[in-house]
């Protein structure tokens, strides 16, 4: 096993006050203090891996960067004896385990939930002042892949609690050592990692107040099934005996020949609810424990108009058929991956933003997803002036040529709901597959949404087409390690279909390119990628009202780019071309390119002559790309990146109750071209061809 590289002692923060161990590394300290020989007994006994019988008390002998959440002897009894507690063993000794096997278990779960491994990264281990904000996770995970997260009791400035109800200890942290950092805890972390569908049945049986309206709901329509699921444990099989590997040797733009891509370690399933409290429920009249809790909710649906005029549903009890109205109302309410507080939008090069002040949020940024049950469309959305992240908000911006970009204002009837992540409703570490957000309004895919979704320009980046990105912590790590920086997708046909919604030939080899800290003038920076003679399918979101659409392909170009012929619509067997093939190469930095595209520089003194040049670019089936996104951290506009083209490729009445498909083939004879994606952008012609407001530039 490699074990990351050598702790490197510089240090840009002040260490004056921590205690500073140069001589020893984390076993040899935690072996001269006998407040942890209990935890050192247990390091000795637990193997690294299932593949491996190296001990984990090697693992913290040796080089690396490790930050150590370490259980004194009192933490380890007190959780022996809640395991007692528990009915699990008779008295709290290791002796009084039924079986070795179960002992190891336990020794496995206190031993892995306590140590973070930072792998190359330098420095890569967290101090106390480093740890995340309150209900933030960690940005790496346990030896069991497990994120912990953080509690700061604003009542307790002092005291820092992990995954809820773990104190690290005032005296004893920031312990540093040679090979990363020690917190003396004074409780072990042990999650219980129960799923969704066992929470919500345990907060039924107990009649929990809270979320029993939402719960009885999710219960009636026959969805606690599928918030069972955690993991694909085909997958796991597969991975963990070798049969799906990392991908090595794949020479493209930022990979060189011998670099690594590694393959996702699980496949994991994940839930996000959003939901509206029962406070809300009791202020409209309606009891969570009353017996018609259904038939009156789903008389307040139909009364408040919490549903479209298109749509076509059934008002019986049959709640677990996706054509009543109940499901189709609770299921708007799900999205199919767990999603954390701090990645429900992400903040990272939109205009006038800057990562040096990560919490000064300037123009408005979103994502749009795709929710379970029927599909629709389903908008997140934060902005400097939103005070948090909103669903369905569609707010007025200054967004003119020489605008801000900001959010301006919110007419009271388009704020939509706002989702709560500070208070104790917001339900963030308790399961293993799910989040649950208390909103400040009710939520539904009713006419208002509908027709105010259809009167923006949606942009959706592509890797939101895949939950298994948000699930497996695969979107957008703020980690540079190589192993996260380039990820292998596991080809559809050779190895196994880890993105459900891709199909992939067997000529390719597609890498999700995270780009942090990478300086790239894509949405978000990240980009997909894949080399060789390239096929590949996604299926897309739908759009919200049948009407006349562009739809947008953008390219970030550059020479190392193929060149792909698109297909478009509706039946995936058989797609219909789209458009001539797409040079992804096309660069309007060279003239030849500029003078095909139509490409001129905006005069900065004249919006006419800027308002042309847009016009005639258009007329040739482009577009520059938008003002919103900037690259070298807000001092260069993507709109004046030549690199950055928006190609046209569809014009056509696209229905909201068709699912499309995208499909991208190469047309060169070649297996050292690349497969490019950034973003695709659903335009409606009352946006794109409006005669009073023209498109915006952002």
């Amino acid at each position: 096993m490699c074990i990351g590289v050598l702790w490197n002692c510089t240090e840009s923060v002040d260490t004056s006050a921590r205690y500073v161990f140069k001589e020893d590394t984390i076993l040899s300290y935690l072996e001269k203090h006998p407040a942890y020989s209990s935890y050192v007994d247990i390091l000795q006994k637990v193997n690294i891996s299932i593949i491996s019988d190296s001990k984990v008390s090697q693992l913290l002998s040796a080089r690396g960067v490790y930050t150590v959440f370490a259980p004194t002897n009192d933490a380890i009894q007190k959780y022996l004896e809640s395991l007692v507690e528990e009915g699990l063993i008779t008295e709290p000794s290791w002796d009084a385990f039924p079986s070795e096997h179960k002992a190891d278990s336990i020794r496995k779960v206190i031993v892995f939930n306590s140590i973070i491994n930072g792998g190359d990264e330098t420095n890569a281990f967290y101090y106390s002042s480093d740890f995340p904000n309150d209900k933030d996770e960690f940005v790496l995970g346990t030896l069991n892949d497990k994120k912990l997260s953080v509690r700061r009791p604003q009542s307790q400035p002092d005291s820092i609690y992990i995954n809820d109800d773990c104190p690290v200890s005032v005296d004893q942290r920031d312990i540093l050592t040679i090979n990363g950092i020690i917190h003396q805890m004074e409780k072990v972390i042990a999650p219980k990692d129960i799923t969704a569908a066992d929470y919500i049945q345990e907060c039924l049986d107990e009649q929990k107040d809270g979320y029993l309206t939402c719960f009885r709901v999710i219960q009636a329509c026959g969805l606690l099934d599928d918030l069972r699921q955690v993991r694909d444990e085909v997958y796991e099989t597969l991975y963990q005996t070798g049969q799906i590997k990392d991908l090595v040797g794949m020479t493209s733009y930022g990979f060189a020949e011998g670099d690594v891509a590694s393959a996702p370690k699980h496949r994991l399933y994940g839930f996000t609810i959003f939901a509206e409290t029962d406070d809300f429920w009791r202020s409209e009249g309606i009891d969570p424990q009353d017996p018609d809790l259904l038939p009156k909710l789903m008389q307040w649906i139909l009364d408040n108009k919490q549903y479209s005029e298109d749509d076509i549903f059934t008002t019986d009890d049959k709640y677990d058929s996706e054509d009543n109205l109940l499901y189709q109302w609770i299921t708007y309410h799900i999205l199919p991956m767990r999603i954390p507080k701090g990645k429900l939008v992400f903040h990272i090069n939109e205009y006038g933003y800057n990562l040096s002040r990560p919490n000064f949020y300037t123009i408005p940024v979103y994502e749009y997803y795709t929710t379970m049950g029927k599909r629709r469309l389903f908008k997140l959305i934060e902005s400097g002036a939103s005070n948090g992240v909103w669903i369905n908000r569609f707010p007025i911006t200054d967004n003119d040529r020489h605008g801000t970009g900001e959010e301006i204002g919110c007419e009271a009837d388009k704020e939509g709901s706002r989702i709560d992540t500070e208070s104790d409703m917001a339900i963030l570490n308790d399961m293993a597959n799910c989040n649950i957000y208390p909103i400040s309004a009710p939520i539904s895919y009713n006419d208002q949404t509908r027709d105010n979704l259809h009167k923006e320009r949606i942009r959706f980046d592509g890797m939101s087409l895949f939950p298994e990105a948000m699930n497996n912590d695969i979107r957008l790590k703020k980690a540079s390690e190589e192993k996260y920086k380039h990820v292998y997708i596991p080809n559809t046909v050779s190895a196994y279909n880890y993105f459900e919604n891709m199909q992939q030939n067997e000529d390719m080899n597609f890498v999700y390119y995270n780009a942090w800290n990478d300086d790239w003038c894509n949405l978000h920076r990240d980009e997909m990628k894949a080399v060789g003679r390239f096929d590949v399918m996604f299926t897309l979101p739908p759009v919200p009202r049948r009407g006349t659409y562009e739809v947008r392909y953008k390219v970030l170009a550059n020479s190392n780019r193929g060149v792909a012929q698109i297909y478009f619509g509706s039946d995936p067997e058989r797609l219909p071309v789209a458009g001539i093939p797409i040079d992804l190469t096309m660069d309007c930095r060279n003239a030849l390119d500029a003078l095909k595209v139509g490409w001129e520089d905006d005069d900065p003194n004249d919006d006419d002559v800027s308002a042309e040049i847009d016009k005639r670019m258009r007329n040739n089936g482009y577009m520059k790309g938008p003002q919103s996104i900037n690259s070298n951290d807000g001092t260069e506009r993507g709109k004046n990146d030549r690199e950055n083209i928006r190609h046209i490729f569809v014009r056509q009445t696209l229905d909201p109750n068709e699912t499309y498909y995208i499909r991208l083939k190469s047309v060169l004879d070649s297996d050292r071209k690349e497969f490019y994606m950034d973003f695709i952008e659903y335009c409606p012609k009352e946006v794109y061809d409006n005669p009073n407001t023209p498109e915006d530039i952002w």
